[in-house]
């Protein structure tokens, strides 16, 4: 299983979108600072995540919500939090 998940750095305002076959795994590698693009906003929390079957599942899910469409279902949740 693999999975689409967004982070939410709440003290900068911004979300990180990628995928992963352990979400909060990689949660811990972005507050680590083991990710580049990532580090300078740390700390980082899970707002969302959803399952795929496959890696190319993921990518189209992980692409869509990259654009601004699925951005906004993002900070929709974020708003409920």
């Amino acid at each position: 299983m693999f999975f689409v998940y967004a982070l939410y750095s709440v003290n900068f305002n911004r979300i990180y979108i990628g995928m992963s076959q352990n979400p909060s795994k990689r949660l811990t590698e972005h507050n680590a600072g083991k990710t580049k693009s990532t580090k300078a906003f740390i700390p980082w929390i899970l707002v969302f995540q959803k399952e795929t079957e496959s890696t190319v599942n993921a990518r189209e899910l992980e692409k869509y919500y990259k654009t601004t469409t699925g951005r906004r279902i993002i900070k929709e949740i974020i708003d409920k939090l």
